[in-house]
């Protein structure tokens, strides 16, 4: 091939139909026109819980710290994405890396609070027959 020694540019990510960088420039209730019905009903009843937190992890991501938060509920916007968020599943924060394919999704969506249990054997004098020497 003899476009191998050529760097190709990368991609602009769009957001239905609107360029991710655009949508970064808009307010909250702006960008709520794009996100799909759920979620735009969300963002539009509790923008002000939004744009603190959007300001706070913009502050915190500014400063070189980590971003942890317990608000699972909160809808990932434009702004979000590129920023690395540890959301609490009840135990232990889960560091994740927002992308342009989680906008419009919740934070909890990405950290999951049950996991598979993974019985083992079961140990001496749990059963009738295991073998436990009586006295």
């Amino acid at each position: 091939m003899a476009d191998e020694g050529v760097i190709l540019k990368s991609k602009e990510v769009f957001y239905r139909g609107q360029k991710l960088e655009e949508l970064k420039k808009l307010d909250v209730r702006e960008v709520a026109k794009f996100i799909p019905s759920r979620s735009r009903r969300s963002v539009l009843r509790n923008f002000q819980n939004h744009e603190a937190f959007i300001k706070r992890c913009e502050t915190q991501f500014n400063a070189r710290k980590k971003i942890r938060t317990h608000l699972r509920d909160i809808v990932i916007l434009p702004r979000l994405v590129g920023m690395t968020i540890g959301i609490h599943n009840g135990k232990a924060f889960n560091d994740f890396v927002i992308t342009h394919r989680m906008i419009g999704h919740r934070l909890g969506e990405f950290s999951l609070t049950r996991t598979k249990v993974q019985h083992g054997n079961p140990g001496l004098g749990a059963t009738k027959s295991s073998g436990v020497e009586k006295k």
